[in-house]
C-alpha cells in the first residue's frame, strides 16, 4: 500500500511538472508572438536548420542573407549587427533539436523555456558549490532573483546561449569536486562554443588538475573537443577558416565590448592606455592568484575559478553582458560567505544585495537607455558595475573560502 502511494506521489509530481513546462512554453509563445526577437537565438536557428535540411555552411552567404531577411526584412546596412551565425560548427549539436522544429517562434519559445530552467539549476548548482543551506522560503526568494535580475532577463529574451554555456560551466564545477573527470572533460568542452567565455578558464582547469595529476581532467576535455573539431570537418572541411573568418568581420560591425575600447569611447585621450593598464594589472593578479591555487583544495580552487571568470569580462578579451550569467556562481559564493561568517549582518548583507543588483541595474538599464539605428541598446556603461562589485567581493570573502579551518573565525562567532 505504501509502495502503491508513493508510486502515485511520483506520477502526480511528473504530471505537475509536464503541465508546468507545456505552460510555460505556451506563455513564451505568446511572448514571442507579441514581441518578435530572440536576435542571439535567430541566427544560429536559422544556420542550423538550413544545414540539416538543405546542406548549407551556416557561414554561407545565403544563409547570412536568410538570416538579415528574417531580422531586418532584408540584407543588413553598413554599421548594422550583421547577425552572423559566428559560431563554431559543433554548436549545432546544441541548436540541432529546435532547429528541427520549422515554426521559429514555437522553436524560440522551447528554447526560452530551456534557458529558464537553465537559469534555475544554475543557482542551484551554485548553491551546491558555495555549500549554503537555505530555508526553502529563502531559496524560493533566490530563484526568482535568479529569474528577474537583468543579466538574467536580457540573455533570456534575447535567446542568448550564454546560459546554456553558464550551466555547463557549473555542471564541469560540481563533477571536478565529485572527481567525475570525464564527464567534467565533456562539459568544458562544450563550453567552447562560446569560447570567449572560458578562454581564461579552461587554462587555470588545467594548471589546477596538473598540480592535482588528474590527467583525466584534460585529456578527457581535449580529447572530445579534438573529437568535435575533427568531425565536422566531414561536413564542411573548411569550417574553422569559414568561421574565423565572420569572428574577424563580426567585431567591426558590433558595439565596444572589451573595457578598453569602452574607456577610449570615453576618454579619447587616455581611454586605450587606461583599458591598457587594466589588462596589465589584472592579468598581474591571475597569475598571482593562479599560483597560489596550485596543489590547493576543490574550495581554493572554486573561488580562484570565480575570480577567473570575473576577470574574464575585464582584461580585454571581447565579451557582452549575457556572459555576465556566468558570474551567478561567484555572486553566490559572496552571499554564502557573508550569511555564514556574519549572521544577521551577513543576512542584511545580501538582502540588500539583493535589492541593489535587483533594482539598482534595472534602473541604471534605463536610465542609460541609448537609440542605435532605431533601436533601443544597452548603454556601455552597463559592462562595468556587476564585475567590478563581484571584484571586490571575492576579495572580501577571500580569507574564509581559502583558509576555511582557521580558529580565529570561531573565536569571533561565539563572541557575537
Amino acid at each position: 500500500m505504501k509502495k502503491h502511494r508513493e508510486e502515485l506521489s511520483v506520477f502526480g509530481i511528473i504530471l505537475i511538472v509536464l503541465f508546468a513546462l507545456i505552460g510555460l512554453t505556451w506563455s513564451n509563445n505568446q511572448f514571442g508572438i507579441q514581441n518578435p526577437g530572440g536576435n542571439d537565438f535567430l541566427p544560429r536557428w536559422v544556420g542550423t536548420r538550413l544545414f540539416l535540411t538543405q546542406d548549407l555552411s551556416p557561414y554561407s552567404e545565403e544563409v547570412n542573407r536568410e538570416i538579415q531577411e528574417m531580422v531586418f526584412g532584408r540584407e543588413a546596412k553598413s554599421g548594422e549587427d550583421k547577425s552572423l551565425f559566428v559560431y563554431p560548427f559543433y554548436s549545432i549539436f546544441v541548436y540541432a533539436p529546435y532547429a528541427l522544429i520549422s515554426d521559429y517562434n514555437l522553436a524560440r519559445a522551447l528554447w526560452m523555456t530551456t534557458l529558464e530552467i537553465s537559469l534555475i539549476a544554475i543557482t542551484l548548482g551554485s548553491l551546491s558549490l558555495s555549500q549554503w543551506r537555505l530555508h526553502p522560503v529563502f531559496i524560493i526568494l533566490l530563484m526568482i532573483f535568479s529569474i528577474l535580475w537583468y543579466h538574467a532577463v536580457r540573455p533570456l529574451i534575447n535567446g542568448n546561449t550564454a546560459i546554456v554555456i553558464a550551466l555547463m560551466i557549473v555542471g564541469a564545477f560540481l563533477a571536478i569536486r565529485a572527481n567525475l573527470d570525464s564527464l567534467a572533460g565533456i562539459l568544458l568542452a562544450m563550453t567552447t562554443i562560446k569560447p570567449q567565455m572560458v578562454i581564461l578558464l579552461i587554462p587555470f582547469i588545467f594548471l589546477w588538475a596538473i598540480s592535482q595529476r588528474r590527467w583525466l581532467l584534460i585529456w578527457s576535455t581535449l580529447g572530445i573537443l579534438v573529437l568535435l573539431i575533427a568531425g565536422m570537418n566531414l561536413f564542411v572541411s573548411d569550417w574553422i577558416i569559414q568561421n574565423l573568418r565572420q569572428v574577424f568581420t563580426y567585431p567591426s560591425d558590433t558595439l565596444p565590448g572589451t573595457p578598453g575600447a569602452i574607456l577610449q569611447e570615453w576618454l579619447p585621450g587616455v581611454g586605450s592606455e587606461l583599458g591598457w593598464l587594466l589588462t596589465i594589472i589584472l592579468a598581474g593578479v591571475l597569475i598571482w592568484e593562479w599560483r597560489a591555487a596550485w596543489g590547493k583544495d576543490f574550495q581554493w580552487f572554486f573561488w580562484t575559478a570565480c575570480l577567473t571568470l570575473v576577470i574574464t569580462n575585464l582584461i580585454g578579451i571581447r565579451t557582452t553582458t549575457a556572459n555576465y550569467i556566468a558570474l551567478v556562481p561567484a555572486l553566490i559564493l559572496i552571499f554564502a560567505s557573508w550569511d555564514i561568517h556574519w549572521d544577521r549582518f551577513g543576512k542584511f548583507l545580501v538582502g540588500f544585495s539583493y535589492l541593489l543588483l535587483l533594482i539598482g541595474l534595472w534602473s541604471l538599464f534605463i536610465l542609460t537607455l541609448t537609440e542605435t539605428q532605431h533601436q533601443a541598446t544597452q548603454s556601455s556603461v552597463m559592462f562595468f558595475p556587476l564585475p567590478l562589485l563581484l571584484l571586490v567581493g571575492l576579495y572580501w570573502i577571500r580569507w574564509w573560502v581559502v583558509h576555511p579551518e582557521d580558529l580565529w573565525l570561531e573565536k569571533l562567532k561565539r563572541f557575537r
